[in-house]
């Protein structure tokens, strides 16, 4: 118990002799709990080696130690980000490993957990793992772990892609937009079920389908094609909010726990859920024992459909963003008792693409910059503005049906959060956020032992937070490679300071990025272990 002990002060000669680093502050969140502390980080291993709950000063150490005190800003632990779509190979001019996981580290995010899908090839096989791994090598400015995916006729791929070191799995019970990702039917959930249920992993769904109900929807909606009897407007965000009812997520998720005795052990997981019809369902199936979570996202905490003008498709996504009670359903949620409430996390779901298929009309239009790219030259870097692309297609502009659907958000997680709950209730408590964002994510793909929180064996993986400042949300502070976003001129409270990551700063908010070197993340691809 001794690293958790607030006195006496450390004496010099117990401190090892390996060289370390000592962040302090007056505030920093401890084990889930807000506290004083002193972190000693090991510049060896780049892990906490020990923690004390007062501000030691800086005579306590051996002499050259590097000493911050950051009182009375906050330290947290890294953000898990375990939802994002980085896209590369195959859309790397959407996403890709340089500018998503440079983005992610300017907001305090770092791990981030790449999808499976959008870029090509899928990783729904062992193969397409490898090639994603290698287009992942020397770009990431964070740790990035990796999903596998679930599609038709991939069943056997799976326990071998648990062994490769994916964090878990998703699968689409709807069309996914791309079609080299297809939806499973229930035979293709029966075959993943029964692959994994011995499996150290997790298994998620985007808990979309068409029930079979009366009004006029027409399967068309499956691939974002307008209904056959369309409510209004196809450039009216209630249109295509019609289109998705609340049904098509409770119809779903019924499925799933239908089939879920099957691997009774497999913990599963609803991702990006929307609406809060679906909350009584999964509170049912968890009071009778299934292992199943769920996940929400920034956006559908932070914008609500009355909001959204007609034609600004920067806010389509699938789910869609809801009605204003509907939001306030999902905050009552998150807040319920740790052990009752069914919603866990909070993710970003960045899932970017250009600017040209997004159909914006010029109001809502990115102001289109010269690409800075140079002849001959192939690195996916910051510079690398994109412009391939933009041709433009037939489509009428601001139609929500046609435009793609993704919210671009990754890195302005922590401060869309903040606001949003301080807004709510100004004793709002950066705990929860820890919670939601660090925590909750790191046990859902399986790194709770290293990931989300301030403790002795740790990843130094430390954020400074300044919960007063405030930051308007512009091209400069969108470091995701196309800037197109709704939170775009959106004025937000909360700025992250300073990123440490294993123990070494690797971003300062005066004065960018550290490390002449260049990104220092990791590729997690150690195989999970049994939860306890």
């Amino acid at each position: 118990m001794a690293p958790h002990a607030t006195t006496p002060p450390p004496d010099a000669h117990s401190i090892p002799h390996h060289p370390i680093t000592v962040l302090a502050s007056s505030r920093a969140v401890v084990a889930g709990r807000l506290t004083e502390a002193t972190i000693v980080v090991s510049n060896v291993t780049g892990k906490i080696t020990s923690i004390f709950h007062s501000v030691l000063p800086a005579t306590d150490f051996p002499e050259g130690t590097t000493y911050r005190d950051y009182s009375p800003k906050i330290l947290l632990p890294g953000l898990v980000d375990a939802h994002v779509h980085l896209n590369e190979p195959g859309r790397t001019e959407w996403e890709g490993f340089w500018t998503g996981t440079r983005a992610a580290a300017f907001g305090g995010v770092t791990t981030v957990i790449d999808m499976p899908l959008n870029a090509i090839p899928p990783t729904t096989t062992v193969e397409n793992l490898k090639i994603k791994v290698d287009a992942a090598k020397n770009k990431c400015w964070v740790d990035v772990g990796f999903y596998g995916g679930v599609v038709p006729g991939n069943a056997h791929e799976l326990k071998a892609l648990v062994k490769e070191g994916v964090r878990g799995f998703k699968g689409f019970l709807i069309d996914s937009g791309v079609e080299e990702f297809p939806a499973v039917t229930s035979t293709d959930i029966e075959k993943a079920l029964l692959a994994l249920k011995d499996s150290a992993t997790t298994l998620m769904f985007h808990a979309e389908m068409i029930p079979p109900i009366t009004a006029s929807v027409g399967d068309d909606v499956q691939r974002a094609f307008p209904p056959l009897a369309p409510s209004g407007p196809l450039t009216s965000y209630s249109t295509f909010l019609d289109s998705r009812p609340p049904s098509f997520e409770t119809y779903a998720i019924d499925e799933i726990l239908s089939l879920a005795h099957l691997a009774p052990n497999l913990p599963l997981h609803i991702v990006h859920l929307s609406a809060i019809e679906a909350i009584p369902l999964l509170r049912e199936a968890r009071a009778n024992g299934i292992k199943i979570t769920a996940e929400t996202c920034f956006h559908y905490l932070a914008l609500a459909a009355e909001r959204v003008k007609d034609g600004d498709t920067r806010h389509k996504c699938c789910p869609p963003i809801r009605s204003q009670s509907n939001q306030d359903g999902l905050w009552d949620e998150l807040l319920q008792d740790q052990a009752d409430g069914v919603i866990k996390t909070v993710v970003s779901d960045h899932s970017p693409c250009t600017p040209n298929i997004k159909l914006l009309p010029p109001a809502f239009a990115p102001a289109k910059a010269p690409s800075t790219r140079k002849p001959g030259h192939k690195h996916d870097c910051e510079s690398c503005e994109s412009s391939e692309g933009e041709e433009e297609g037939p489509e009428e502009k601001g139609d929500f049906f046609s435009a793609w659907g993704g919210i671009s958000s990754v890195g302005l997680g922590l401060p869309i959060l903040w606001t949003e709950g301080t807004q709510r209730n100004p004793e709002f408590n950066i705990e929860d956020v820890v919670r939601w964002c660090c925590k909750n994510t790191a046990k859902q793909v399986g790194l709770e032992r290293s990931k989300g929180d301030l403790g002795v064996g740790f990843d130094a993986d430390i954020v400074v937070f300044d919960e007063e400042a405030t930051f308007t949300v512009e091209p400069s502070t969108m470091l995701f490679r196309n800037k197109v976003s709704p939170y775009q001129d959106r004025t937000l409270k909360g700025v992250v300071c300073e990123t440490w990551l294993r123990g070494e700063r690797i971003f300062e908010r005066d004065t960018g990025f550290m490390g002449k070197s260049g990104p220092t993340g990791k590729l997690l691809l150690e195989p999970r272990k049994m939860s306890k």
